[in-house]
């Protein structure tokens, strides 16, 4: 899909269907998963998770031209809603007020077995 008024970032995954970063017209787009930096998945406890899945987000929007300070809404997918307290935890560590708009969605699922966190972010280009 060739569109000129969109911009995606590749994965760097070879194996991967989706792109790290879409942007169009200044706004960003990326999904992210718990991956480590040297791109395998991290699937221990929900801490060790959710920091690996925000530093492949800030990995990512930088990569594309923004950062974490340019987040303006963060959707948060977890298996397990009690995650929710140790993720909002790291969150503080990534982010800082005026804190993003975010929703957090309890999921049956996510795509690998032992994957309990997955963020969908929209940012502003820097």
């Amino acid at each position: 899909m060739t569109q000129p008024d969109l911009i995606f970032t590749p994965d760097p995954d070879a194996d991967s269907i989706s792109s790290d970063v879409a942007a169009f017209n200044g706004i960003l787009v990326s999904t992210q998963i718990p991956t480590r930096a040297d791109g395998s998945l991290e699937l221990g406890d929900i801490t060790l998770q959710s920091e690996c899945t925000l530093q492949a987000l800030k990995v990512a929007l930088e990569r594309a031209g923004s950062s974490m300070d340019r987040v303006m809404h963060l959707t948060i997918y977890l298996t397990d809603m009690a995650d929710r307290a140790a993720f909002n935890q790291v969150y503080q560590r990534f982010f800082a007020k005026p804190w993003p708009v975010r929703a957090a969605i309890g999921v049956a699922a996510l795509a690998v077995e032992g994957m309990r966190v997955e963020v969908t972010a929209m940012a502003a280009k820097a």
